[in-house]
């Protein structure tokens, strides 16, 4: 029996979002059921993605602390071992295999050491380049979640509200009146999903921003101190 036409016949109308869930339609609170398994999926990401972005923040800063005191590109790696596993030390680590495991180009001679020609200096450039993306790859994982859930949850809202309304219908059409006293209810029902449903997108897509900005900041950080590296090398007389 519809929903509206009972609590027409027991002449009790709820009066809260509270008991219009709790005596509203399946199909009502099987919308509300998903909308609340995307907000605590959405809040779970947005705490574990604060987290972690919270502990790089403090590791960079150390990192590039030890990085702007070593004299030389040795000395910046031995500063990596005083630092978290942050990105910028994978980017030196890769830079510091990169030297160890290639022969320089150009071999020393008494005037000077050693050096890397612009094809291995290249080489080393897109190197850093795929460690940066794999960077962003790791950090941005579960962040496109966050733009899913926020596009994703209104139209399970309009769903639910368009159930709503159709369901208030049938209960005028079972009345066979039209009065407010028919219709407000089962409206009123219809938009409570809409409302749940922009409860849950609007953190979500709020947070998807956010990192979005934080990787794309991240990745200008990492294009800055892979040139860093080079600029080292290059003041050391190595390229």
């Amino acid at each position: 029996m519809n929903q509206i036409l009972v609590w027409a016949q027991l002449g009790a109308v709820p009066t809260s979002p509270l008991e219009m869930v709790v005596h509203g339609t399946v199909a009502t609170k099987i919308v509300l059921g998903v909308l609340a398994v995307l907000s605590l999926i959405s809040w779970a990401i947005m705490f574990a993605k604060w987290k972690q972005f919270r502990a790089i923040t403090r590791d960079s800063a150390t990192f590039m602390q030890n990085f702007e005191r070593a004299s030389s590109f040795e000395g910046a790696v031995d500063s990596v071992r005083q630092s978290g596993d942050v990105p910028h030390a994978r980017l030196l680590r890769r830079a510091s295999d990169f030297l160890r495991e290639v022969t320089p180009a150009l071999a020393a001679t008494t005037g000077r050491v050693a050096k890397f020609s612009g094809s291995q200096v290249e080489a080393l450039r897109l190197l850093l380049d795929s460690e940066t993306n794999s960077a962003r790859d790791r950090l941005s994982r579960y962040v496109p979640s966050l733009g899913t859930i926020g596009s994703v949850s209104p139209l399970i809202g309009l769903l639910g509200t368009v159930l709503g309304v159709i369901e208030a219908f049938i209960g005028i059409a079972s009345q066979g009146s039209g009065n407010i006293g028919a219709v407000a209810p089962g409206v009123a029902e219809a938009l409570i999903a809409t409302a749940a449903a922009l409860a849950v997108a609007i953190p979500a897509v709020f947070g998807y921003n956010l990192f979005a900005n934080r990787l794309n900041r991240l990745d200008s950080e990492l294009e800055g101190f892979g040139t860093e590296l080079i600029a080292l090398l290059v003041r050391e007389g190595r390229i």
